[in-house]
């Protein structure tokens, strides 16, 4: 495993790192949850995603179990707060007193006394970003937080959230979570150049498409026991399903043989090439998934490769 820095800060994180959504708390139980976080940790993965909304709170506290039997200080573990939380007008969103009660009750369903990363899940339109600078530099002042970041946020906020911290001598997001893959680019035009200018490392989601790019859908199949074939987890998955966008996927085959990669491996290289990028989040159920996915970290992707990819999936304009 090789390691990247945080954007400009000073933290190191895996080139790979282990998300929750949509399996720890759902789709896999407590034990299989452990063997994966430890599987994990043992091929030299150190940062592990959450969020609070993820499984209503559920996948925190899987993760936070498996996390027990690991020393606290080889690991980097990562939560989220946005998303409503209940009917409660004020447990949703990014007020000082949403941000701090979320902080609080996710140290409390992950059994640590800090997070290494709490980022904003969306951006709020009905929170000046003054008061959700403020509050972030309140909890990393405290010991609560150590570093802060933001996730599919657009350039102009990251820019805006930038020059307040500034501005008022604070500490500034160190990190963005927007999706990206060979399927979705458009962080490319606007985000990638912004968040570099101002020090933000991406840690990017999805970047097997949610299995997509990995051809186990090749020919429009949806196997059993697949995400695609989970009405409760296959939600955001249309698009990437269509034929015609499945056929080209089925064209990187070759490139991935003639590499001795296998697609998802190929679909997590093509990523992490990019600068910018510090880490790229897979979601697994099996520890095979895991070992395969690992061995994308390292590799260079020859030139020839890169704009083949380039031809079938043009960079948006």
């Amino acid at each position: 495993m090789e390691y990247r820095q945080l954007g400009s800060s000073g933290l190191r994180v895996s080139e790979i790192s282990l998300g929750s959504w949509l399996t720890f708390g759902s789709a896999v139980d407590p034990d299989a949850t452990r063997d994966l976080v430890h599987r994990a940790f043992d091929l030299g993965i150190n940062l592990f995603d959450t969020a609070d909304v993820y499984a209503g709170g559920a996948a925190e506290e899987a993760l936070g179990r498996a996390l027990r039997d690991l020393s606290r200080h080889h690991v980097v573990v990562a939560s989220k707060c946005f998303f409503p939380m209940s009917e409660n007008p004020n447990d949703r969103g990014l007020s000082r007193k949403h941000i701090v009660e979320s902080v609080e009750r996710s140290l409390r369903r992950l059994g640590t006394d800090y997070l290494d990363l709490q980022q904003c899940h969306r951006p709020d339109p009905h929170v000046a970003i003054e008061e959700t600078v403020c509050a972030f530099e309140d909890l990393i002042r405290q010991g609560k937080l150590l570093y802060w970041g933001v996730s599919e946020w657009r350039a102009e906020h990251i820019v805006e959230a930038c020059r307040v911290a500034e501005l008022r001598n604070a500490y500034a997001p160190v990190s963005n979570q927007p999706q990206y893959s060979i399927l979705r680019r458009g962080i490319e035009r606007a985000v990638l150049p912004v968040s570099q200018r101002n020090g933000l490392g991406q840690i990017v989601f999805s970047p097997l498409a949610q299995g997509a790019l990995t051809g186990k859908y090749s020919g429009g199949v949806r196997p059993g026991g697949s995400r695609a074939a989970d009405d409760q987890r296959n939600q955001f998955m249309d698009a990437f399903l269509e034929e015609e966008m499945l056929a080209r996927v089925d064209r990187l085959q070759p490139l991935a043989d003639e590499l001795g990669l296998s697609m998802a491996q190929l679909a997590l290289a093509w990523c992490l090439r990019t600068p910018g990028v510090s880490s790229a989040i897979v979601g697994v159920t099996r520890p095979e998934q895991l070992d395969d996915d690992v061995k994308a970290s390292g590799r260079r992707l020859p030139v020839e490769v890169i704009d083949a990819i380039e031809e079938l999936f043009p960079a948006p304009g």
